[in-house]
C-alpha cells in the first residue's frame, strides 16, 4: 500500500471548497453576472424613469422602462435561486 505524502493532503477546509466548486461551477462568476446586469438594470430604469418623468419620448421611454424593470427582476429571481441551490447543498 502507498502512503500519501503529508504535503499533498488538503485540510479540510480546501476539501469543502473543492467540492463545492465541483458542485456548482462558475458559481462565483454566475454572481458576478447577476450583480452586473443586475446594476445595469438598475441604472437603465432611472434614466427611462426620469425620461418618463420629463415627459421627453414617453411613447419609447415606456417599454424601455419595462425591460429594464425585467431585467433587474430576473437578476434578483436568478441570484435567490442560486442562493437556495446553495442552501441545499
Amino acid at each position: 500500500m502507498v502512503q500519501q505524502n503529508p504535503k499533498n493532503r488538503l485540510n479540510s477546509e480546501q476539501y469543502a471548497r473543492l467540492k463545492a466548486e465541483m458542485a456548482a461551477p462558475y458559481r462565483g462568476l454566475r454572481q458576478f453576472i447577476y450583480i452586473a446586469c443586475g446594476a445595469s438594470g438598475f441604472i437603465g430604469a432611472i434614466v427611462f424613469f426620469s425620461q418618463l418623468l420629463a415627459g421627453r419620448d414617453v411613447d419609447s421611454a415606456l417599454p424601455n422602462l419595462a425591460l429594464q424593470v425585467g431585467v433587474v427582476t430576473l437578476m434578483v429571481f436568478l441570484w435567490r435561486w442560486e442562493q437556495r441551490r446553495q442552501k441545499r447543498s
